[in-house]
């Protein structure tokens, strides 16, 4: 038996239309506002054809981007709005942690506020003063529950809200992203509730940003992206799916960001060429003179430098990519992957002094590695036409985040050819939360007297 049934739903929603103003409901009517103001153009739907079914005691997690149509969906069967087209069946009585203490007066009391609410809910008034203790207790607020809502904090105010809505004792019970309401402790809490509604048949339909607890605590999965279902099933194979999904997205804007910096100091360069044209004198073209070291001298304190680039142009690094282990171009990465840095060098005319080296520092700027062929006792032999250079990481052994890539090349005594700083970036995932930026390779073991109980979900 489905506890919910959602079939075919569009939620259809009329932009703001600042120019077309009506002074009166008959004038709106007599013009046919109403009517043509929802032309496609002016409106847009937060669901489109969205189709799925909770069977009663399954946990049921909705996973999507911020503006994906998640909260919709979950108002929709709240019956908080309806739906445009399409049918929505609800089994039993209803509970929403939606918006929490949406109901509250900040002018009263906390106790009336409870009972306020309470009713609101669907319990009567001896419901709610047999449960009022167990309420107060579990929001943690027994010391403030007869001071006025106005006073509490934005932490008390959602955990006597989310207590409210969890002592109704519902059939179904609908979470929209509330598992922040309160520290550690309480979240744990209130995972313990939910753990006790499912041994109790309870329904439960979860919309999260936390893939971890859907796949830990749900039965089932639905992906949504713009409105639309694009998965549902098993909460690993959907969360899968829309975790590829997502690193797609980031590869495509971190390539975007990449190509913007990088053509912003491409026309920087220019612009100093330009201005060095203007008035050339013998001297300024050969290398070594005061003017050209001036040209291409780096800045003071190359830790505190920006993005830019700067060298002779003598040698060249034409192209940097970095390469996941399918050998293919990418900017995401998980830690412990093998990555390859691939450099195109190219000179006019031979070279016999040169160096390469590679720096990836996290985006506070603080050097997590470098290193160079001169570092590791490589010497330079010739460098003439075009090039390529490789630099493997078997193991990115760094934890997750985003970091940007310096790659040089110059001679030995640090004169650039050619030093390209901060202009490629890469982000590192990872299910694991480390601190820092190294994630050295590592086990734990526990014996005698020490145990751990397994990671509570979402946690």
């Amino acid at each position: 038996m489905n506890a919910i049934d959602v079939v075919n739903v569009t939620k259809t929603y009329r932009k703001y239309a600042r120019r077309k103003q009506f002074a009166t409901l008959k004038s709106a009517i007599l013009s046919g506002t109403l009517v043509n103001d929802l032309n496609p153009e002016e409106t847009f739907n937060a669901l489109t054809g969205v189709s799925f079914s909770v069977r009663q005691g399954c946990t049921f997690g909705i996973v999507g981007r911020n503006g994906s149509g998640k909260s919709t969906a979950l108002k929709v069967v709240a019956g908080i709005t309806k739906p445009t087209t399409g049918t929505v069946s609800v089994q039993g009585r209803v509970s929403a942690l939606i918006e929490l203490g949406a109901g509250f007066h900040p002018e009263i009391s906390g106790r009336e506020n409870v009972f306020i609410n309470g009713i609101m809910l669907g319990l009567s008034k001896k419901e709610i003063t047999r449960r009022f203790d167990e309420i107060v207790e579990f929001a943690e607020i027994e010391n403030f529950i007869d001071a006025p809502v106005k006073t509490y904090s934005s932490g008390m105010y959602m955990r006597l809200g989310f207590a409210v809505a969890i002592h109704v004792d519902p059939d179904v019970l609908l979470i929209d992203e509330v598992l922040a309401v309160g520290d550690e402790a309480f979240t744990h809490k209130c995972l313990d509730k939910f753990a006790e509604f499912r041994r109790r048949n309870k329904t439960v339909l979860l919309v999260t940003h936390s893939l971890n607890l859907v796949e830990r605590f749900c039965d089932e999965a639905l992906w949504l992206n713009d409105g639309r279902a694009r998965a549902t099933g098993d909460p690993r194979r959907v969360v899968s799916a829309y975790i590829t999904d997502v690193e797609k997205q980031e590869e495509r804007h971190m390539a975007e960001a990449d190509a913007k910096a990088q053509a912003v100091v491409d026309q920087q360069s220019c612009a100093a060429e330009s201005v060095d044209s203007r008035a050339p004198s013998p001297e300024s073209r050969i290398p070594g003179t005061a003017r050209e070291a001036q040209a291409v001298e780096p800045p003071p304190d190359m830790f505190q430098a920006t993005e830019g680039r700067w060298g002779s142009r003598e040698g060249e690094i034409t192209n940097v990519e970095l390469l996941g282990e399918d050998g293919a171009a990418a900017h995401v990465f998980f830690s412990g992957e093998r990555v390859e840095i691939r450099l195109t060098l190219k000179a006019a005319t031979p070279l016999t002094d040169f160096v390469v080296g590679i720096g990836i520092f996290n985006v506070d700027g603080v050097c997590a590695f470098g290193t160079n062929t001169n570092i590791e006792e490589l010497k330079a032999d010739r460098l003439e036409g075009e090039g390529r250079v490789t630099f493997a990481i078997d193991g990115l052994d760094l934890v997750a985040g985003t970091y940007k890539l310096d790659v040089g090349l110059h001679k030995l005594d640090g004169y650039s050819y050619d030093y390209h700083r901060l202009l490629y970036s890469f982000r590192v995932k990872s299910r694991t939360q480390d601190a820092g930026i190294y994630r050295p390779r590592h086990a734990w073991a526990f014996d005698g007297g020490v145990s751990f109980k397994e990671r509570v979900a979402g946690s």
